[in-house]
Formats: structure tokens, sequence, C-alpha cells
């Protein structure tokens, strides 16, 4: 929390403030930040402001509002302007609010892209605004708020990408504020809620070697990890924070409150309580010796934790708070997490005790006017009124609650922190019995965050409560239609907003738009790249010449990327589709308009201790309970996963499959549709939780089936492994997996390839020298090297290239390629520029998802030949998002590419959002680099019995228009058949993901058969 003036945020005239939106209506596209370092400043009494906007990596504008006493700052500016731009003659045109004002068309000399300058003069002030030509709407909008001095509304206009989200947009604007102000804007956002973003501005203070505030940087960073799971990380920048705080009195509460949050992350309540009681100057900590007996569980600790961090942030610079005040202020944090341990232990008077002695003491220090006060005031009131609500009184609780939104809504309008405080609110309402308002109240909150377009781990706790409302009256439509639209506020894997990102780049086809577009992706992820690359070198305590100077290029090159990038988004900006906004959400009614007769949606939602699912088909929607929790399904996932695939004794060892389990499994997850199902050709899977690792085409949809094969299994002779009698539901039906509804549609929609050539394969690396050539058995690898690297051993055992010859040949031939051998490697896969030509990319060769050891990172991978210019063998994550293709279907034959990529290898390649959840890993990877559909396995696939070659060549030998699940699942269906390849291991493994029902090869008419029926594809 910030110490800020006494004057609501909301209230503050523009003039007062280090940042404010630019521009009106659902989401902030683009900001001004202060900029005190600016050239054309020239005392106290001028201001500049830097403009920046989302999706740009760099400002695009700049904003002044300069005194002209003694000279014209116009001059000023033209000479600054001069070294960049040439202009033209000024002259008067018209902005709304303002009147004719003073513009001039100019060029940018370097960035060959338009520039534009206004100017509007009042009383002694010269008002500015200027930057580039694609972001004029920003620029006028910027110009009337700062001659207004108070926000004001209209629609901004500019070219976005979606591919980045408000941390990377935040990153942008934490690079233009100077230390002081980067630490007052972090602690801002974080007390408004915005945990990502005020963690990028804690970032860039440590990036840029800001020596005073480093020690309140690395405290917030260290709770950051702790929050995040990362225990060990946490450690290390506690440690170093020791150092850093010298003995601060303010810091050095702020250091002690935050250790103790974060020993209670790890389930360490009395090394907790120590901390908080440990002395500190001039003030002591302490607490009832009773407390030493309390045992947190996970949930507690992370709600305690949830509660205590949205009021948690000091600033200790930069206000005009005393710093008696704001010892004042951390002293009530400590009472404020003593509190919260009381009641979590029972015993709710002596927290009530201790939350009003916090408040007491925060209303002391100025009034409680302060705007951190003022948030850590509203978190008390919510304490008070749930300890209300446990002794009965309802009235004292609903009115505590109720001042707690008033106060932080008075401070915080339209943050994250308001609409947390209002879900606290909400879920009092419906613990109370109290629905009407509980419903409106969530509504508000879904609304608000789908018109934002952000979303958080948090809102699946948050609307835990409004989810069991809503099933509790699903009989009704428009709880139906409710639970669909807040399902799209929850956080999805991050493979979603890359399909999001593709399909808006197809939306206008192969124009000059579309290349404009994927050049300023491309740029956004190299920027990151090096943004990474720069934090990393920069943290080097002592780094060495070469390491220096490798920092200094980094520097370099980051600044020129950074410019081309933003021009590129200015030249976008002159095609209008690319200056819509999709929305964050979608309605019902878009989702069943894109479905097609015979399909059903299939819609899981994991929300804290529950499961829901929506039924959607074209004319129908259900909503309902699941019959499992996500800690059980995770259970049942994992037990079916191990008679599947399991690693014992370096051995992949394969069991029974068990289908009784999988039986029930399948009544948990579908038992409420089951007649439905019945008619479903074409069924769109979207996971959540434990199922994004498990295919839903094994779940065994009858009983009679299961009983038969039990009473097979128990005869003597029967080794187990024949399940020819078992009704599975992927044997009558299709299967494909969506990741999102919205991203579903989008590829759906999307435009189909222009590649002039069908297919292309790669696979069958050559051994490296010296390295005796071995038999597969399935497409992963088994053995390790040193340091975090796979023994060389592992190109020994390349997989035979008939699945690509296979392909070839039925496709005719002509039209294709096969890449294999010495040919086949990483390097020259990276130097082609023809891969955009072919529809079909298929590879056949290892896949390396998990890493070698347990201490070691995942970083995905295929495995390739050796080649030339330092190649290591694979193509990895991050080489894959970079290749340029133009595919309908992307063929995975190797093992775990359905797996996930970590946050950090996400971050290497990039790419600021998602990692860590399943299909965030190669399929992303392929998604990112210009797949529409990829079909990728949930776990090694087999070579034995021909199993994978005969599943993938099965794709190829479907007749043309037959959609891409319903060829898959008539090789399945063989395989199925087979005794030797019954076992799901065989046949269930491989999942498309994208659209199901868009053919391998398109029908000379244009139609797709899928499952039995024609449909017109596009």
């Amino acid at each position: 929390m910030t110490f800020a003036s006494a004057s609501a945020a909301g209230a503050q005239s523009i003039s007062l403030r280090d940042s404010f939106r630019i521009g009106s209506g659902g989401g902030v596209l683009c900001s001004a930040q202060t900029s005190s370092s600016d050239k054309a400043l020239k005392d106290m009494f001028d201001r500049a402001y830097s403009v920046v906007c989302r999706d740009a990596a760099a400002p695009v504008g700049r904003l002044y509002a300069l005194k002209t006493r003694g000279e014209d700052p116009a001059a000023r500016l033209a000479a600054l302007r001069a070294d960049t731009a040439e202009c033209g003659p000024t002259g008067g045109e018209a902005i709304d609010g303002l009147g004719s004002v003073q513009a001039a068309t100019c060029r940018m000399k370097e960035l060959d892209v338009g520039y534009r300058v206004y100017q509007w003069r009042e009383g002694d002030t010269l008002y500015v605004a200027e930057g580039l030509a694609g972001y004029d709407s920003a620029l006028r909008l910027g110009l009337r708020t700062v001659v207004a001095d108070e926000p004001v509304d209209g629609e901004v206009s500019i070219a976005t990408t979606e591919a980045g989200d408000p941390a990377a947009f935040a990153r942008v604007q934490a690079g233009t504020l100077d230390p002081e102000r980067a630490l007052a804007e972090a602690y801002r956002r974080n007390n408004s809620g915005s945990y990502a973003e005020a963690a990028e501005f804690f970032g860039a203070l440590l990036a840029n070697g800001d020596g005073a505030n480093r020690g309140e940087a690395l405290v917030n960073q260290a709770l950051q990890q702790s929050n995040l799971g990362n225990f060990a990380e946490a450690d290390r920048l506690f440690a170093e924070a020791v150092a850093a705080v010298a003995g601060d009195p303010v810091v050095t509460r702020m250091l002690r409150n935050y250790r103790a949050m974060h020993l209670l992350n790890r389930q360490r309540p009395k090394a907790a309580l120590a901390e908080l009681e440990r002395p500190l100057p001039d003030r002591t900590a302490t607490a009832g010796a009773d407390v030493e007996k309390l045992v947190i569980d996970a949930d507690t600790a992370a709600i305690l934790n949830a509660e205590t961090a949205m009021g948690r942030q000091l600033s200790a610079a930069g206000s005009g708070l005393l710093p008696e005040e704001k010892v004042q202020i951390l002293e009530s944090q400590g009472q404020q997490l003593r509190g919260a341990i009381l009641r979590m232990q029972g015993q709710p008077d002596a927290a009530a005790a201790a939350y009003n002695a916090a408040l007491g003491r925060l209303a002391s220090i100025r009034g409680g006017r302060v705007a951190s006060a003022v948030w850590m005031r509203g978190q008390l009131l919510g304490g008070l009124a749930d300890i209300a609500e446990e002794q009965g009184d309802r009235a004292g609780a609903e009115q505590r609650h109720k001042e707690a939104v008033a106060l932080v809504g008075a401070y915080y309008p339209g943050s994250a922190a308001l609409l947390n405080t209002q879900a606290r609110l909400a879920a009092f309402y419906s613990r109370t019995g109290q629905t009407e308002p509980a419903l409106a109240l969530y509504r508000q909150i879904v609304d608000a965050n789908a018109e934002s377009g952000n979303s958080s781990a948090t809102l699946r706790r948050t609307l835990a409560p409004y989810f069991a409302l809503l099933a509790d009256q699903s009989a009704r439509p428009e709880a139906v239609a409710d639970m669909f639209k807040a399902s799209q506020v929850l956080v999805r894997p991050g493979v979603a907003q890359t399909q999001a990102v593709l399909a808006r780049e197809l939306s206008g086809g192969s124009d000059e738009a579309s290349r404009l577009f994927r050049q300023s992706v491309t740029l956004t992820r190299d920027i990151e790249r090096a943004r990474v690359d720069i934090s990393r070198l920069s943290a080097l305590p002592e780094p060495t010449a070469s390491e220096a100077a490798r920092l200094a290029e980094l520097r370099t090159q980051l600044a020129q990327m950074e410019k081309d990038q933003i021009a590129t988004q200015a030249k976008l900006a002159e095609f209008p589709r690319y200056r819509v906004v999709s929305a964050g959400a979608m309605t019902l009614p878009d989702l069943q308009q894109v479905l097609r007769d015979g399909e059903a949606y299939f819609k899981m939602i994991m929300v804290e201790d529950d499961g829901y699912a929506l039924f959607i088909t074209p004319t129908v929607a259900r909503a309902f309970r699941l019959g499992v929790a996500p800690d059980e399904l995770e259970r049942q996932v994992d037990a079916l996963r191990e008679t599947i695939s399991t690693v014992e004794n370096g051995q992949l060892v394969t069991y029974p499959f068990d289908v009784e389990l999988a039986h029930k499994l399948y009544g948990e997850l579908f038992q409420p549709v089951s007649a439905e199902l019945a008619s479903v050709r074409h069924l769109i899977f979207e996971p959540d939780g434990a199922m994004l690792r498990l295919p839903a085409n094994l779940l065994v949809t009858e009983r009679a089936g299961v009983d038969a094969y039990l009473a097979k299994a128990a005869r003597p002779d029967n080794d187990g492994f024949d399940f020819t009698d078992v009704q599975w539901l992927g044997r009558d039906r299709d299967v494909s997996t969506a990741v999102s509804a919205r991203s579903f549609r989008d590829v759906r929609q999307a435009a189909r390839s222009d590649a002039k050539h069908d297919y292309i394969g790669f696979g069958e690396n050559a051994p490296p020298a010296g390295v005796m050539r071995t038999e597969s058995l399935f497409r992963g690898l088994m053995s390790e090297g040193a340091d975090c690297s796979w023994s060389i051993a592992e190109w020994g055992r390349p997989i035979s290239s008939e699945e690509l010859v296979t392909a070839s040949r039925i496709l005719g031939g002509e039209d294709t390629a096969i890449v294999t051998g010495e040919a086949f490697t990483d390097s020259s896969i990276k130097k082609r520029d023809d891969l955009s030509q072919y529809r079909i990319m298929h590879f056949a060769t290892h896949g390396l998802v998990t890493a070698p050891r347990p201490e070691c990172p995942a970083r995905p991978a295929l495995m390739t030949s050796f080649g030339q210019d330092g190649s290591d063998g694979l193509l990895t994550f991050r080489e894959i998002f970079d290749l340029r293709i133009d595919a309908d279907l992307v063929i995975l034959s190797a093992c775990d590419t359905a797996g996930k990529a970590t946050v950090a290898t996400t971050r290497e390649a990039g790419v600021t959002t998602g990692g860590d959840y399943a299909l965030d890993g190669l399929v992303r990877a392929f998604v990112g680099a210009g797949g529409r559909s990829v079909v990728a396995s949930h776990w090694p696939v087999p070579d034995d019995y021909d199993a994978t070659k005969r599943l993938i060549s099965g794709l190829f030998t479907a007749a043309p228009g037959t959609s891409t699940a319903t060829a898959l699942r008539s090789a399945q269906t063989e395989l199925m058949s087979n005794p030797l390849t019954s076992h799901p291991y065989y046949w269930s493994g491989f999942a498309i993901i994208g659209d199901g029902a868009a053919p391998v090869i398109p029908s000379a008419e244009g139609t797709t058969a899928m499952a039995g029926q024609e449909v017109a594809s596009r």
C-alpha cells in the first residue's frame, strides 16, 4: 500500500497524479505516466507525461503542460523534436471539447511512420500532445484530459494484437517512471488488487539497479515468490533483503510482516508468530502464548495470506508521511495478522480486539484518510464482519461489509480490490440465504471483469459461491447463461490466448496487415526475451567483461526493437480490423451459433472444492454439479494414468486399465446428460483441472462392458489386456479438445491455410557419430545425462520414417516433402523460409517434455539430428514459436506432446502469459507458430504393433473431406477392436486441440464428412 494523500484517489486532479487513464470504456488501452526526466521540463511548474498503450513495447507519445514565462516552450519542444521528426507547417484543426487547436503533421526520420503534434494555449500554459499518428485518438483524448485536469470520457481506437496482458502493459509503464514514482505506482497497483502488475513495477526497480529502494523491492518480490509457492526463491530474496534494509525502521517492519506471511504460506504458524514477536527498534510486538498451539491447514493459510496480502504494502518514500506514521501503519498490519491467526484458532473475541486495536491506530493517522490506511481499514472491517456473522449478528456483519465496500470504492473505484471487497459481501449474502442480492452483486463483479479483460487465479475462489448459487438454480435458462459468462473470466491455459492471437492475425487473410500483425507479435516476443536476459545479467554480482559487454549490447538491441515494434503497431492502426478489441468473454448464444447439428460442447469448471459442467448444443444448454471434487479428480486421473504408462526402475510399464474407475469417472462427469450424449456425433470437450491431463475418449459409458471384461479377466489363462468388449466414450462419437469457448470459436471461424503444398514430414534423426543405433519401442526418452541434459545415447534410437512415407504416398507424393536423416536438424528447420507453404506439418520423432531429473527445469522440445551453427539436436519450445508456418494441421507423433511448459520456459520464449498448464508446451508453441489445430499425445506413444503408425496413417487414409476427429476415431476403433491393441495405451493417447470438424484432406466439393453427416467447410 502506498502512503498517499488524504484525499480519495478517484477525486484527485490529473495534475496531482503520477499516472492517469486516457479515455473510457471497457479495459485500459492507453495511460499517461509522469516523466520527470523529460528534457522539455524547465522547472517544477512544468509537467510531462509518457503515453503508453496496450501491446506497444515503448511509449508512443508525450503530453505536456509547460509554463510560458520568459520564453516560448513551443520552440523548445520543436528543437527537441527536430532530431527525430520532420514536420510540416502548423494549422488549425478541431478537437472535441477544445475547438480549434494548432496541429502539425510530421514524419519520423528513423521509423518512416507518421507523427502528430497538437498544441493548445490557455493562460500562461502551453498544452501539447505529440506522438505516432497511429495513436492519434489517444493523443487527442490525452490533450483534452490534461487541459481539463480531470478524466475525460472518449473512445481510444488503436491497433491491438492481444499478444500481451495487463502485466506486460504494466512492464512498459514501469519503464517510463523514475524509481520513486515507480515504487509508488507499484504500491498503488498492489492496493488496487492488481498484484501481477505491481510485481512488474517492483521488478523494474530491481532490474534498473535502484539502490535507494532495493531493499523494499526485494521484500516485495520475495513475498510475491512465496505466494506463488516458490519458497526457496523467496528465502533467497528475503535473505538478500536483510542486508539491503540496513536497519531502516519502516522497511524492517515490512520485512518482519512479510516474512511472517511467508512462514504461514509454508505452514509454519509458530515460526510466523515468532517473527511477529521479534523486537524491533522502538516497537515491541507481543501476542498470547496460546497462539503457539495453532495449526493452520493449506486452505486456511491461503485465505489468510490472500486477505492480508491485499492490504500489506507500504511505501517508504515520496508520500509526505512521517516515519513514525509509517511505522504505525506497519504495526497495525502486524495486529491485523495476529487477529487473523486468532480468528482461525477459534478465538473470535481476541481476534476482534486485535482488529479493533488496529482500526483505532489507523484512524489516528491523519484522521484515517491516508489511502493505504483506508484499504487496510476495509480489510479489518471485513474481518470484523466475519466474526459478527459467526456470532449470529447478521445485521452487524452486513453493516461492516457495506462500510468496507464504501471505503474501498471511494479510494479505488473500479479496481480489482473493490471487486474483491464486493465479492466478500456477496458471499455473505449467499451464506445467509439472501440469494437475489448475492446474485445481483456477483453479476456486477463478473461484468466488470469481463469488460476489463482482466483475470487472475484468485477469481476461482472469489466466484466459488456464485457458481454454487447458479447450480442450485440451473433449471432457469438465465442461470445457465450466467454460469457460462462467469466461466469465461476464469484463467485458462495460455494456449487459449495464443489461439486467439492467431485467429486475430488470420482474420483478414494473408495481406500486408497480417504481415504487420505477425511482425509486431514477433517483435514483442523478442523484446521480452531481451528483457529477461537483461534482468539476468543485471542481477550478476560481479559480471565478467564479456557479460558486461553482452548487457550493453542487449540494451542497445532492446531500444531498437522497441522503436521497431511501436512503429509496426502504428502502421497496423491503418487497418480497421485490428483497431477492434475482441471481447474477453462471449455469450452462450455466441457459442451456440458456431456449433453444428450433432455437436455438443462440454465445459468443465473446477472451483475451490466443487466442480460444475455446462453441456451445450445448438439448441439446448444445461448446467449441473459434477459428482467429483477437484482433489478427488486429481487422484482418479493419476490412478488411471498409472495403469496406462508409468516408469518403474527406468522402464516404461503398462498395467491392465482400470475400467471400473473409468466408468465411475464417466458417471461423475456425464451422468446428468448421458441420454443426450447418445445423439452426439462430435463432442467438443473443454477440460479443467486434472482432466487437462487425460483424454475423455477412454471413459467407459456402459456397465455391461465392464462386467464382461472383469469376467474375462478373471479366467486363469487371461492376462487382463483384452478390452474389446468395453464401450468407450470415443467409440461411437468423435471427440476433440477445446481450451476455451472463445478460442474454439475463433479457430473454427479462422481462414484456412493458403499454403501451396499439402504436406511436409520430419523424422528419423541421424544418430551422432560413435553412437550405436538401437530399436525404439516408444517415442520418449528415459536416460539422463549430466547437468540436466539428456544422454547422447538417446539420439541413437531414431523413429522410423515409415509413418511419414505412408502419409506422403497417400497424399500423392508430388505435392509433399519428407525431411529425414542428416537433413533433419534443428538448425536447418530454423533456416527454412518455406514452412508456411505446407498445409500439414508432421513430426515423427522423440519428444522431450518432462525434465531429465526432478531438480531440472522442463523445457519441451522435439529431437532432431545434430546440425551446424551450435546445433543441440533439439527443436525447442522457443525455436518452434519462432517458426513461420501456415498449417491447418500439425501432427506431433511423439511422446507427451500435450504436456506443459514451465512459466520460466514460457518467459524465456518471450511469451508473457500462461505456463504450467497441460497443453501449454509444444501444442502452444506450434499454435504460436501458425498451426490452427494440433494432434498431440498425452503419454509416451507406442511403436509396438505399429500402433502409432496405424493411428496417424488413418488420418490420411480417410476419404477426402473427412473431419480430423472422424478420421482419427476410425483408426482408433480398429485398434480398440483388436485384443492386442485394445488397451487405451495404444489408441487413446492422441488428442485434437482445435477444430476437430476441420478436414485433414479437403474434398473437391468443399464439404466435411463428420461422423455420418456432411457439413460445409470453410
